[in-house]
């Protein structure tokens, strides 16, 4: 399945993350080990596009190769196969000083704003490093494009001097944005932004991003396991289940008629604030748990967690094909023509 138009920014054909764990060696015969080398399979044949301007919300379970995939897209892991095309060129091959020079359009914003700032360096000196990189200012001019940025994002200027341990974590990540910010990108990778703040505080991050998307034209992946947050920010939703995507389309489409029996369980599993409504809604239990990504189930790697798995889906691995309008998952037992599963 792919998208492929004039209106992506990123573009991901068939993209493989595997890191290797080894195993087969010496040691592992001497002591009983492994005999075979062991492979994990963090993103396994990913193809989908990111559209200018949008964001686009990837969820799934914890381990489920969300992060990992977000990384690869900035090369800050190595890609194993596939292609991750930015502005014609694929990211994946892309030399040092190539990628080097595309850094500066796409950042990213960590995950823990506590352990992504080092606790040595001034605000103003975390935010102004991008600057001085890529040459962007220097001298007092650095400071002056520093002291904006912390404006913009809501800090005062009268704070580039503090460390990070003076700020509270919705303030450590309002740094971490601006740094972000600084080399002014195209594209950023949102790791989990709010995940470690608190509830009052991830809104107003949440709001934070957006309006800056709006001011300054970006377009974002935003990962997280909160569908709420979810919800609240993504034009798109891509689901994915061990390293694949399993659903992606529209995050209302998502959220009112999902398609693929996993995106199902996800979504019932959020809380509607009306509790009359809450109190008829269905809640789908997964059993068991996530499946290893070092040994994936064959077939459709669901099945073994899937009350509608046949026979068929432990041998046959669904692709990700278009069931409705823009609406695309991978199951073998829904269709366009048949597209509910409960029906099947």
């Amino acid at each position: 399945m792919s998208e492929t138009n004039g209106n992506s920014m990123i573009s991901l054909e068939d993209l493989k993350v595997y890191y290797d764990l080894g195993g087969g060696g010496l040691f592992d015969r001497l002591t009983g080990g492994s005999k075979e080398r062991r492979v994990v399979k963090a993103v396994d044949g990913v193809t989908f596009d990111i559209k200018k301007g949008e964001t686009l919300g990837l969820v799934g379970e914890s381990g489920c190769g969300k992060s990992t995939l977000g990384k690869a897209l900035l090369r800050l892991t190595t890609i194993t196969g596939g292609r991750a095309i930015y502005k014609g060129k694929d990211i994946a091959h892309m030399t040092k000083s190539e990628m080097r020079e595309q850094r500066k359009d796409l950042q990213m914003i960590f995950q823990d704003p506590y352990a992504s700032l080092n606790p040595r360096m001034t605000v103003g000196n975390i935010i102004g490093e991008p600057i001085r990189t890529f040459g962007l200012a220097n001298g007092k001019s650095v400071e002056s494009m520093v002291q904006d940025l912390m404006e913009t994002v809501g800090l005062s200027r009268r704070f580039i001097k503090r460390y990070p341990h003076e700020f509270s974590g919705g303030q450590r990540q309002r740094i971490g944005i601006a740094r972000a910010l600084a080399v002014d990108p195209e594209f950023i990778v949102a790791d989990e932004p709010i995940s470690a703040l608190d509830v009052s505080i991830q809104a107003q991050i949440m709001n934070l991003m957006e309006d800056l998307q709006k001011e300054k034209h970006l377009t974002y992946l935003f990962i997280s396991h909160d569908l709420r947050a979810i919800r609240h920010v993504a034009d798109r939703v891509a689901v994915m289940y061990l390293g694949e995507i399993v659903e992606l389309a529209e995050a209302k489409d998502i959220y009112e008629d999902p398609l693929h029996p996993y995106s199902k369980a996800l979504i019932s599993a959020v809380p509607v604030p009306d509790p009359e409504i809450e109190a008829e809604r269905e809640h789908i239990i997964l059993t068991g748990d996530v499946p290893s990504p070092i040994n994936p189930p064959s077939g459709c790697h669901f099945h073994t967690r899937c009350q509608y798995a046949i026979d068929a889906c432990k041998t046959t691995e669904p692709e990700l094909v278009q069931i409705k309008p823009n609406h695309y998952s991978s199951c073998i037992r829904i269709s366009p023509e048949q597209p509910n599963i409960e029906d099947a």
